[in-house]
């Protein structure tokens, strides 16, 4: 009697004579356009007697008309309000998680139920604290743990929409705790497996948390442990990709910032420089992508703002920006360091006719475009950086700097990102200029690139030294 009961409201909005499988296909079918939706909507038995419908059936033997229950209820809920709170005033939540319960493990019942709450909580903070209320943590967590591509879109979009709607901390704060990043730390690991950084609402997630908040250490560490993962290398990928992409618009928190720097000098601890890679990021080797695309979020940090921006930080009483606490932890040492490691460039290898042999003290680069990465750095750190300038003369960099300003086959743009340097090491800086203008008079460098960043080498009438002077030649 009480399915009779509970099935009757369906069967008149669509034919009486009609099978439950009928009706459902009939109501999918209805509830698919605007105006179908909205009439079905006027109905207002029809969304409880779907609900009703659903405790109502057993799971698994009833699988199938579950499934085409849900899809009514996914299509009903999609932008119709009155559908909307009938879901919430109606417990819809609490019956989504309770089938979803027996289902786990199901993906296709789980993906329908997830984009039932989708479309649920695209309409207002109430309907989001309400299905928050009934899935944190522990129905995030489950559905995450199925690891399937399927499930994790939706569900990722369901926190994101939770997380962005709500006008409360109490939402933002449980999703940046440890059971939060747990359930985002799953979903990585899904998204992982299928080798994209694409996965639109889990990167919406992501840039939200890591690259404006600070949640990026807490979350890199749930994704291994003593050493460097698949899964912490993808996530570093993504992150590198956020910031390049809202490079303008975002400023990493210096924590992340610090910890990036930390990861880059312990991936090269573990890394021997024997098994490296020949191909560009990703090369598919934790160790080597962790350091590479540490690198190039180091790389974007430093990316130089307008001389405002750079006053600003160096007046910053917290201690200046990202770059400057970058420098003061000793990157431009690390940097230098590891350029006189390497490999020299493929043309000057040539030039010199250097043999294997020769040159075996010297490392490789551990995947193609690492020397253009570390020279990148530098020439942003060095951009209208004074102090900067004088710590790579200090360092005796000039020279390796210079001899950057070749190509490599190995390193594309290398060329030019060390023109950009040289630059960079020049402008506004007579020290420089003046050891630069010695080594070519020396014959120690031979650099006509430097005409084509505006300069040449005269010598002075007084002093009798060689000097760079600007080319108008």
């Amino acid at each position: 009697m009480e399915a009779e009961q509970v099935i009757q409201p369906l069967l008149r909005a669509s034919n009486p004579s009609h099978s439950l499988e009928e009706c459902l296909q009939f109501l999918i079918e209805a509830s698919k356009t605007d105006s179908g939706c909205s009439d079905l909507a006027s109905k207002a038995d029809i969304l409880p007697s779907l609900l009703a419908l659903l405790r109502l059936l057993p799971y698994p033997s009833s699988r199938h008309h579950l499934n085409l229950s849900l899809k009514v209820l996914r299509n009903l809920c999609a932008g119709e309000t009155r559908n909307q709170e009938a879901f919430v005033d109606h417990n819809g939540s609490l019956v989504i998680s309770e089938l979803l319960d027996s289902a786990i493990g199901d993906v296709e019942t789980v993906r329908f139920g997830l984009q039932v709450l989708a479309n649920v909580v695209v309409m207002g903070e109430n309907r989001q604290r309400d299905v928050w209320l009934h899935f944190f943590p522990e129905k995030f967590l489950s559905i995450a743990k199925m690891r399937r591509r399927e499930t994790c879109d939706p569900l990722c979009m369901i926190m994101y929409v939770c997380y962005d709607g709500s006008s409360s901390s109490e939402i933002a704060s449980q999703l940046c705790s440890d059971d939060g990043l747990n359930v985002i730390a799953e979903t990585l690991r899904t998204s992982s497996s299928g080798g994209s950084v694409e996965d639109y609402w889990l990167k919406l997630l992501v840039s939200r948390l890591c690259v404006e908040g600070d949640s990026f250490p807490a979350l890199f560490s749930k994704l291994g442990n003593e050493t460097f993962t698949i899964e912490q290398a993808f996530l570093l990928r993504m992150f590198s990709d956020i910031a390049n992409e809202r490079l303008k618009e975002v400023s990493i928190p210096k924590d992340t910032a610090h910890f990036v720097l930390r990861l880059l000098r312990q991936s090269l601890e573990v890394f021997d420089f024997v098994s490296a890679e020949k191909t560009e990021l990703p090369t598919g080797s934790a160790v080597i992508d962790v350091i590479g695309y540490s690198l190039v979020i180091i790389r974007d940090a430093c990316a130089g703002g307008s001389l405002e921006e750079l006053k600003n930080a160096n007046n910053d009483s917290g201690g200046g920006g990202n770059v400057e606490m970058l420098l003061s932890s000793g990157l431009i040492e690390l940097l230098l360091d590891l350029l006189r490691k390497l490999e020299p460039p493929t043309t000057i290898k040539k030039a010199l006719k250097q043999s294997s042999s020769s040159s075996s003290s010297r490392k490789p680069c551990p995947y193609r475009g690492f020397r253009r990465d570390i020279v990148a750095v530098i020439g942003n750190c060095a951009y209208k950086r004074k102090e900067v300038q004088d710590e790579i003369r200090e360092r005796d960099g000039l020279f390796l700097m210079l001899q950057q300003c070749v190509t490599d086959d190995e390193n594309p743009f290398l060329r030019e990102w060390g023109l950009w340097g040289v630059r960079n090491l020049l402008e506004g800086n007579e020290e420089n200029q003046k050891v630069v203008a010695e080594l070519e008079m020396q014959g120690s460098v031979d650099v006509p690139q430097l005409r084509e960043i505006g300069l040449r080498v005269e010598i002075d009438p007084i002093t009798s030294r060689p000097k760079l002077v600007n080319d108008t030649t």
